[in-house]
């Protein structure tokens, strides 16, 4: 079969090679997407591609579309599903990874790391000025307790932190052993001193963090976003910045990630830590994502059923959940 791997960062363009040497690498997103997969059976891409009807109709010997991503909404399921096109996901390549980076942030504003080293740099070696503030202590409200989320609130655990959190499902054990409660939206907007958001984009979500949700915060609140942008409303976002209801939002995410004018404001925001959509990008969460993805491919070639097919999941979900305010 004819194997094209997409979006293969040159640190990666190895481990694609020694696994499925005859495969085409291809760095980046291709000019001509259709050209670049006219022939291929299988197709390995990352998230930045949109694979509507109109490009899969044009591929008509695709077999296998595995994406090496947890989110696989740039994917029309339905066409693939009409069609005979199997698509697979990677569930997990690095949930512990992305909640790391939810405390890289939080720890490198609230205690100033950016601005100690640029006085050190500058030869003032000197701390006033830089007073911090500790994590102990403070609550810290998780929207959204899936892996991701469970995995945050494992961290903040750690840091003596007070957990509450919101979802449609709970997670017992982070009751049980962590000593998260669970509530709803109002009183978590009401008494965190943290909020981080851990939920994909979807119409029930997008711009759930709008004014009406920032007026129910406390003053002085900390907003991360290592999830989507799109959950953000992000001029109402920025009016909270600069009334002082929100003191500080670190964002690895923005509603307009391909569009610095519309975000210029926000970026440049001296309350505002942005990195570029990183949260996921460490060297163990990429050699997990590729090896998932791998054995995907690996178990379509031997025409056997791959563990990462992609299918609806069965929960029960019998919490309130998430509402917009």
């Amino acid at each position: 079969m004819n194997i094209v791997f997409l979006q293969v960062d040159i640190e990666d363009r190895k481990r694609v090679a020694d696994r499925f040497p005859n495969a085409d690498i291809i760095d980046g997103v291709p000019s001509d997407l259709v050209a670049a997969c006219k022939d291929a059976d299988v197709v390995s891409c990352f998230i930045g591609i949109e694979w509507t009807a109109d490009v899969l109709k044009q591929l008509p010997k695709l077999q296998l579309l595995c994406t090496r991503s947890v989110g696989y909404n740039h994917i029309d399921l339905d066409y693939c599903s009409a069609h005979g096109i199997t698509v697979c996901n990677v569930p997990d390549y690095g949930s512990h990874v992305i909640a790391e980076h939810v405390f890289a942030l939080l720890l490198a504003k609230l205690r100033h790391i950016a601005e100690g080293d640029a006085k050190v740099e500058s030869g003032e070696f000197d701390y006033h000025g830089l007073r911090g503030v500790s994590l102990r202590g403070k609550t810290l409200g998780i929207v959204g307790t899936g892996k991701i989320g469970r995995k945050a609130a494992q961290i903040a655990a750690g840091f003596g932190m007070k957990i509450v959190a919101v979802d449609r499902c709970r997670t017992v054990e982070l009751e049980d052993l962590l000593h998260v409660k669970y509530t709803d939206m109002d009183d978590l907007l009401a008494c965190s001193d943290i909020i981080t958001l851990h939920l994909p984009a979807l119409p029930e979500t997008i711009h759930m963090i709008n004014a009406e949700a920032f007026s129910k915060m406390k003053d002085g609140v900390v907003l991360v976003n290592t999830a989507r942008g799109e959950l953000i409303d992000s001029k109402a976002l920025l009016n909270a910045l600069n009334s002082g209801k929100v003191k500080y939002a670190l964002l690895d995410v923005l509603e307009h990630e391909h569009n610095f004018e519309e975000n210029k404001e926000l970026i440049k925001h001296p309350s505002v830590v942005t990195t570029p959509h990183t949260a996921f990008y460490a060297e163990e969460s990429m050699t997990n994502m590729y090896e998932d993805a791998f054995e995907s491919i690996a178990q379509f070639l031997k025409e056997e059923v791959p563990g990462h097919m992609v299918k609806p999941p069965t929960v029960v979900c019998d919490l309130p959940g998430v509402k917009k305010s």
